[in-house]
């Protein structure tokens, strides 16, 4: 018996041991923290070249518009060899392009080749220059754009001492210029006009992007009101600079 409570005491101390270091080695891993993530692969992702190819669904100065090319906005920085790049929209392109890292959602174009008549794909474009996009406006952007509360043609204070607002609307185009017929998002009413003084190339790129639905949230630098002499005519309530065009 003396024997056998011997080797019992030794065989609980054994464990005992072995479970105090197993809870060391389990406390020292949580206050060091977990092992330091391998970043190298993610960066190299995002150094690889993504190749693109399918027929060009919009095109505005430098962006374009592939579905295939997974939901990317396609920037062709300079100038193309044979074509402006308005002329591309229809026309089967394939090329390579880098993801811009400031903007994941942004394909960067290096190379750009096109399909002729006969089949034969041809280069029509290699960046040589550095890309400048000063008329991109991300996701963070978007949010200084705030809704005009109450916004009526008869109720300037609504949308006066605004800087940047958006307002759900469709765009029109005629003898008297581009404007915007805005409407209540909630009730389709139609609530007045803003006059577009200038669309950047990005707004009308998106627009023509999303050219399947009528009406959009225009994103807006707000401008000088319109005298209400003319305001209570025509129901143009101010002037404004289109950034952007989206659908919320």
């Amino acid at each position: 018996m003396a024997i056998e409570k011997t080797k019992l005491n030794r065989t609980s101390w054994f464990l005992c041991t072995a479970f105090l270091v197993c809870t060391v080695a389990i406390m020292g891993t949580l206050a060091c923290g977990s092992p330091e993530k391998d970043t190298s692969s993610t960066e190299a992702d995002q150094e690889a070249v993504i190749e693109f190819e399918g027929e060009v669904k919009a095109a505005v100065g430098k962006y374009i518009f592939i579905p295939e090319a997974g939901g990317f906005d396609i920037v062709v920085q300079g100038s193309l060899e044979t074509e402006d790049t308005d002329a591309l929209e229809g026309k089967q392109v394939r090329g390579e392009g880098m993801v811009d890292k400031e903007n994941p959602s942004v394909l960067i174009a290096e190379t750009l080749e096109i399909k002729d008549e006969t089949d034969n794909w041809r280069n029509i474009f290699t960046r040589t220059e550095e890309v400048v996009m000063d008329d991109y406006v991300d996701l963070d952007q978007r949010e200084e754009f705030s809704p005009i509360k109450g916004l009526a043609y008869n109720k300037k204070d609504s949308w006066e001492g605004m800087e940047r607002a958006k307002v759900y609307g469709e765009f029109s185009e005629s003898e008297d210029g581009q404007k915007l017929i805005v409407y209540d998002p909630e009730g389709n009413e139609e609530l007045g006009r803003v006059i577009i003084d200038n669309m950047t190339d990005f707004a009308k790129f998106y627009m023509n992007k999303l050219g399947l639905f009528e009406k959009f949230y225009f994103y807006l630098t707000v401008k000088e009101t319109v005298d209400w002499s003319i305001r209570r005519r025509t129901r143009d309530m101010f002037h404004a600079d289109v950034l952007f065009v989206g659908l919320y």
